[in-house]
């Protein structure tokens, strides 16, 4: 794995514990047991996926992964704009969160078109 595979390992891991984080700071009830659960969800297996990308055993199962990672993305930054337009108790977080989902969204949107560009 290349240094860039690498980073992208550790910043992907270091979002999932942030998520974490986030999520354990917001206040008891039905909205953190519902949204809370969801972002935790979403944004916790981006790390988990990209993993398995990086152990993809050929070029189809590489892009598939990076498909699940783009969708997790997706979902994660969705829900944090739940968050925002609804009971935002930590605002600055919740927007870095999303800038941080949004930019590992784009990272793994370029990889993906990248590797089946390699495929023609």
């Amino acid at each position: 794995m290349n240094d860039k595979g690498k980073d992208l390992k550790l910043r992907t891991k270091k979002f999932s514990i942030d998520i974490v984080k986030y999520v354990e700071t917001m206040p008891e009830g039905n909205f953190k047991f519902t949204v809370g659960k969801q972002v935790l969800k979403s944004g916790t297996s981006i790390g988990a996926n990209y993993r398995s990308v990086c152990r993809g055993r050929s070029r189809a199962e590489f892009n598939a992964k990076h498909g699940i990672c783009e969708e997790e993305c997706d979902e994660t930054m969705f829900w944090l704009e739940v968050i925002m337009e609804t009971k935002d108790h930590n605002s600055t977080e919740t927007k870095r969160l999303h800038i941080e989902a949004e930019e590992l969204l784009k990272i793994f949107v370029s990889s993906l078109n990248t590797s089946k560009q390699n495929l023609k």
